[in-house]
């Protein structure tokens, strides 16, 4: 009798054992390796999503280039247009055979229109939504992000493995969903990401044959973009964020011609909240090194008294980029380098007093720098090549 038990149990369970019952096939699925959002007239939301193609890989079209037709295709792009991002990806479903999948999005891109109006809800989409990955990277494109997709690089099987990659070499900010989301519901509710265009293409290639590079920075106040950084002022919040990862340094030393670049540069960077006598300040203290790659001076390096001159150079040159930068996100009343964090965790009570109005106690503070420079290798050539024993200089 208990046999005969044990064998009814078994053959009821057996039906919800089964780990399979929803499971869809790799070849019904639309794979999204990267996708923008734009701002169209009518008040209208453009999905845009690269796809990849998997009949690329067995007929050999792995080997670089992407978009929508010719030799070398990996990826396509389709869009659709609708009330909200939800909106438009329903119907985006309907122009493919294939189920959308966002597992392997890596990259998200948001329309320059579309981020000065706003870009909270389209990232409520994104980060309530199961699949696309909050570890994704996130852009702001200049003009409409859709190009970018549609750009056919010609190193890399598609233009979202070129943001992604340019962002691994720290060539501006890593940012990824969950970093935006972070920064946008902190206290500063202050945000920055990278900004992206296409270089344009090279003579006698096509026009979607240009590549999407970073050229500066986007800079949020709530979910707004409300202007952007340089390439060199986002150098310096990088050296402000603590964000600096083996770079070339340029700079004259003062009184010589010429430049020295130093490289690879690396750095620790530490912040330290002040309030003094009721004035909110902050010190920002850096200790930096490099090792000399090109001298265009004539300064002997071999030397000690042209070494010191060629560490304060750069000393003042970090100096210059921290201080650019700081002013920059100070006009713009925009904390992006998170210091309201960084007083309310060493000054919780000051904080929370003016907490309604840190916008402005931000803009009108002071920033005292203390920067140690160092060059730790002067190269495998001291003096400077090409000059006579006359020429090089002891200074």
């Amino acid at each position: 009798m208990k046999n005969v038990l044990l064998l009814l149990v078994i053959c009821g369970t057996t039906p919800f054992l089964s780990g399979c019952w929803d499971r869809i096939e790799i070849t019904d699925l639309a794979i999204v390796t990267a996708a923008a959002i734009d701002k169209k007239g009518n008040n209208q939301i453009e999905l845009s999503v690269q796809v990849f193609i998997p009949s690329s890989i067995s007929s050999g079209g792995g080997q670089g280039g992407s978009s929508q037709g010719g030799s070398g295709v990996t990826t396509m792009v389709r869009s659709a247009k609708g009330s909200n991002i939800s909106d438009a990806l329903s119907k985006l479903q309907s122009k493919l055979p294939r189920k959308i999948f966002w597992g392997h999005c890596k990259v998200f891109v948001f329309g320059e229109k579309l981020a000065k109006e706003g870009i909270q809800e389209q990232l409520d989409f994104l980060l309530r939504h199961p699949q696309p990955r909050e570890k994704a990277n996130a852009y702001v494109s200049k003009g409409e992000g859709k190009p970018i997709l549609e750009s056919l690089p010609p190193l890399e099987n598609y233009s979202g493995e070129v943001l992604r990659e340019l962002s691994d070499l720290r060539i501006g900010m890593l940012v990824t969903l969950q970093d935006l989301d972070e920064m946008l519901t902190g206290k500063p509710q202050a945000a920055a990401l990278p900004f992206v265009k296409i270089l344009p293409p090279g003579k006698g290639q096509t026009k979607l044959q240009g590549i999407p590079y970073i050229v500066g920075t986007a800079v949020f106040k709530k979910d707004k973009m409300t202007g952007t950084l340089t390439e060199k002022e986002t150098r310096g919040l990088l050296w402000l964020r603590d964000e600096v990862e083996s770079y070339t340094v340029t700079f004259q030393p003062k009184g010589v011609k010429g430049e020295i670049s130093l490289n690879p540069v690396t750095a620790q960077v530490k912040i330290i909240p002040q309030i003094i006598n009721g004035k909110w300040k902050f010190l920002v203290k850096v200790k930096t090194e490099g090792a000399v790659i090109q001298n265009e001076t004539n300064l002997d390096l071999s030397s000690p008294k042209s070494i010191n001159a060629a560490e304060r150079a750069y000393q003042k040159d970090i100096e210059n980029r921290i201080k650019m930068a700081f002013l920059h996100t100070q006009d713009k009343k925009a904390d992006i380098l998170g210091l309201g964090k960084d007083f309310y965790r060493k000054y919780p009570k000051q904080f929370n007093e003016v907490e309604n109005h840190w916008d402005d106690i931000f803009a009108e503070m002071e920033v005292e720098i203390d920067v140690a420079a160092h060059i730790r290798r002067q190269g495998y050539i001291n003096k400077p090549t090409g000059l006579s024993e006359n020429e090089v200089k002891d200074k």
